[in-house]
């Protein structure tokens, strides 16, 4: 019988990994144009919170890598800087551009502006963004998906697991996007208990408040709503979700990752026993996919391109024996996976 299964993309990283540079640093020397000449490879510009957080930017990085090994390409990934500017952003990409890198990729909403600006000047590149369906221009992809979806199997599997009929949702940043993932876990979970308790919380207002970049607002928050009497805790809140988790496993009530299988992270290794799943988006896949376009195959990819249960860019990672081994909570989310793929479940947005 097939089970809700972990998103089939490759995330070995290899000898070949990317040379990270800051905002401000130099370009490497390349043959290739600014005009869209041959492509030296990949160029990743991070979200908020970079590198390292077990989540959103790994999975992004992940794609890069995978893209060098099989391309035979380099790449290369930016940090972001504090309180950075939307012409901070701008210079950083058109550094990627004149260092012949092609495709580029803005990883997350806040590029959207800084993309849209350096597309326009360089048309002959093709430019990607994570997390954003609003920029449409001719050579870049908008690379989103159905948050929603994975996230409503998360409230299914949160429902399931809870002892007390009582679970939390914590968002990074109080912003359409982060709704989207509370408004299907809460839907999912109600699916199965319409009486459930689920307590609801969002670390910032805005994202350069820290609500996506600060461990210790997300382990806060965990305790106060594990003090509240909720069990199952799902984030959605980037680097800081590593705080929710470390509360979880400290106060032994189960914790649900995001974007990344966080089960199988080696940062967050002495907590894994009480991640019971992530709900996960194949940013790994559309990063790889978007290079597969552009260097491999010389169509790049354009326009919206959004990943969704049916088509495998979102969905529940299996890792954990306790979750992958539950019958009953399996059975449910075999009937949620078929309904939303059927049509039968709505899956709300907001």
């Amino acid at each position: 019988m097939r089970r809700v299964s972990r998103i089939a993309v490759a995330g070995a990283a290899t000898a070949a990994l990317a040379v990270t540079m800051s905002a401000c640093g130099s370009s490497s020397s390349s043959s290739s144009s600014a005009g869209g000449g041959k492509s030296k490879g990949i160029g990743l510009a991070y979200d908020v919170g970079g590198k390292g957080d077990q989540s959103f930017n790994d999975a992004a990085y992940a794609g890069l890598t995978k893209a060098e090994k099989d391309f035979g390409v380099s790449g290369r990934d930016i940090e972001p800087q504090d309180g950075e500017s939307t012409a901070d952003k701008v210079q950083r990409l058109e550094q990627l551009v004149k260092a012949g890198y092609n495709p580029i990729i803005g990883v997350g909403f806040v590029y959207a502006p800084a993309v849209k600006e350096v597309a326009a000047k360089y048309p002959k590149v093709t430019f990607g963004i994570i997390d954003d369906d609003k920029v449409q221009a001719k050579n870049v992809a908008d690379l989103v998906f159905h948050e929603e979806e994975s996230s409503y199997l998360a409230g299914v599997a949160a429902a399931k697991a809870t002892k007390k009929n009582h679970i939390g949702f914590i968002g990074g940043v109080d912003i359409p996007l982060i709704h989207k993932f509370e408004a299907g876990f809460v839907q999912g979970a109600q699916s199965v208990n319409p009486k459930i308790k689920v307590e609801k919380q969002y670390l910032t207002e805005t994202a350069d408040q820290g609500g996506f970049s600060s461990p210790d607002k997300g382990e806060n928050a965990a305790n106060g709503q594990i003090d509240a009497g909720a069990d199952v805790i799902y984030h959605a809140a980037g680097l800081s979700g590593q705080g929710v988790i470390k509360s979880a496993a400290e106060h032994k009530v189960w914790a649900i990752g995001v974007d990344s299988d966080q089960y199988q992270q080696a940062a967050l290794a002495n907590y894994k026993n009480y991640i019971l799943t992530s709900a996960l988006k194949n940013v790994e896949g559309a990063v790889y996919n978007l290079a597969k376009s552009v260097i491999k195959d010389g169509k790049p990819e354009t326009g919206v391109i959004r990943g969704s249960l049916a088509n495998g860019g979102v969905g529940l990672a299996d890792s954990n024996p306790a979750f992958k081994n539950n019958a009953d909570l399996q059975a449910a989310l075999k009937k949620a996976e078929e309904g939303i793929k059927n049509g039968t479940i709505k899956v709300k947005s907001s």
